[in-house]
């Protein structure tokens, strides 16, 4: 079964490298009864469908799958629940790993965060100077909750 484990932290902006080469990210949550996250997200002209099961510590189980860019647009339309995140992305290569980092726009302008995708809850990974507090455990954070609570409300 596929897993994700990722850590996610804030980011002291003005220690950020120069950041070039955006992925443009739109993205949308489906309504679900369960524990399951559902996402569609469009990135670069890219779509996918994402299915997220609930997080045991840092790792969960994920599922994605491309989808048709018409199709996606449709659902980002018919079937997520309104605002969609928006988002800039940037990949920075650190010392071995890949740091996703995001640029919020929206309701969510102002917040900067940063991701690291690992193999195993315990891999040993060095932050780069720019990445600051740890919110992997703070549901703020979570994508799906920044739709219903964004950080412009905080």
């Amino acid at each position: 079964m596929p897993k994700e484990i990722e850590r996610k932290f804030l980011v002291n902006p003005e220690l950020l490298p120069v950041l070039e080469n955006p992925h443009v990210i739109r993205q949308g949550y489906i309504p679900t009864q369960g524990t399951a996250t559902v996402r569609i997200r469009i990135s670069n002209n890219k779509a996918f469908l994402t299915l997220k099961g609930r997080a045991t510590g840092l790792t969960r189980s994920e599922f994605e799958y491309p989808v048709p860019l018409e199709d996606a647009e449709k659902m980002l339309q018919e079937l997520c629940v309104p605002p969609l995140i928006e988002k800039k992305r940037y990949l920075i290569l650190y010392r071995g790993h890949t740091w996703e980092l995001d640029l919020f726009e929206g309701d969510n302008a102002g917040l900067i965060v940063a991701e690291i995708e690992l193999d195993d809850e315990n891999e040993a990974f060095e932050k780069p100077p720019w990445v600051s507090q740890e919110v992997s455990f703070d549901p703020r954070y979570r994508n799906a909750n920044l739709i219903t609570h964004p950080y412009s409300r905080w």
